[in-house]
């Protein structure tokens, strides 16, 4: 199992941690209390900083249940911190219900998967290769 080195930048910070043994992604914490009002969207602290081991990102997803329960899910999901990020992870949330929503430190407000980057070389070309699908993008597949 690889490592991912953690600073607490703050006292009330958690430590990321996975809820169930085979889970893909650690719970994230918030480090700060506000309200979201009904389509507000804002960038909440964790008090924490990571350090990527080489070759990966993390990825800042949504937790199904703040999603499904009250409509709350990150803005730029996912959100990536790059492997050479060393500043606060923070997470940006939407609040797409109709009602306030209380945001509490210490409370559960998105996951983070570490993943492998791939890293290419970009060469122009005239034209690329000739698939089945072709230019068949939004809604091509039909309902």
């Amino acid at each position: 199992m690889s490592e991912l080195k953690i600073k607490k930048l703050t006292k009330t910070a958690i430590i990321p941690c996975y809820a169930h043994q085979n889970d893909a992604g650690l719970d994230l914490f918030s480090d700060e209390s506000r309200i979201l009002a009904p389509g507000e969207f804002g960038m909440i602290k964790t008090g924490i900083a990571i350090g990527l081991m080489p070759g990966t990102e993390a990825q800042i997803r949504p937790r199904s249940g703040l999603a499904a329960k009250h409509g709350i899910t990150v803005l730029n999901s996912p959100g990536t911190v790059d492997e050479g990020y060393r500043g606060e992870v923070c997470v940006i949330l939407i609040n797409h219900s109709k009602i306030d929503f209380e945001i509490k430190s210490g409370m559960k407000i998105a996951q983070m998967v570490i993943a492998p980057v791939m890293k290419v070389k970009t060469e122009e070309k005239d034209e690329l290769s000739i698939t089945k699908r072709g230019e068949g993008g939004f809604g091509s597949t039909g309902i």
